[in-house]
């Protein structure tokens, strides 16, 4: 059981790890800043959008440790790291074709407090790129 405990504790640190700069890269890509944007001016835009990548995250990082877990701590661990930053990368990716696709700045859009239907497509756009990338990892 500690060992498991353990494995746990590792898997979860990478995770938050990877949220982490998730959040950053995010944060990178949109003008001012996310915290703030969320925290101060309760902007429900940049929440929903945060929220989005994130649940797409956890999706890779879970789909990650849960295919590999039985190759041994050390490669799924691996994989998890791989996959979460790519994950995060094709994330942002994603995001910059959004913002070229939809008139206007989107970082600007989802910045605002007042709802604004693009944080709804930026979210769904975080989530099917996650998806795309669990299935890749499915067996």
């Amino acid at each position: 059981m500690l060992q498991s405990i353990g494995f746990a504790a590792a898997y979860t640190g990478v995770g938050i790890a990877l949220l982490v700069l998730g959040f950053y890269v995010l944060d990178l890509l949109t003008p001012g800043n996310l915290g703030r944007h969320i925290s101060e001016n309760r902007s429900l835009n940049a929440a929903v959008t945060l929220t989005g990548g994130f649940l797409g995250q956890g999706a890779i990082i879970f789909a990650s440790i849960w295919t590999n877990a039985t190759s041994g701590f050390g490669q799924a661990l691996l994989y998890t790291v791989v996959f979460g930053v790519l994950g995060v990368v094709l994330q942002a990716v994603a995001f910059v074709a959004l913002d070229v696709l939809i008139p206007g700045r989107l970082g600007h859009h989802l910045m605002e407090p007042t709802f604004h239907p693009a944080s709804l497509v930026s979210a769904a756009v975080q989530l099917a790129v996650a998806a795309i990338i669990v299935a890749s990892i499915w067996p």
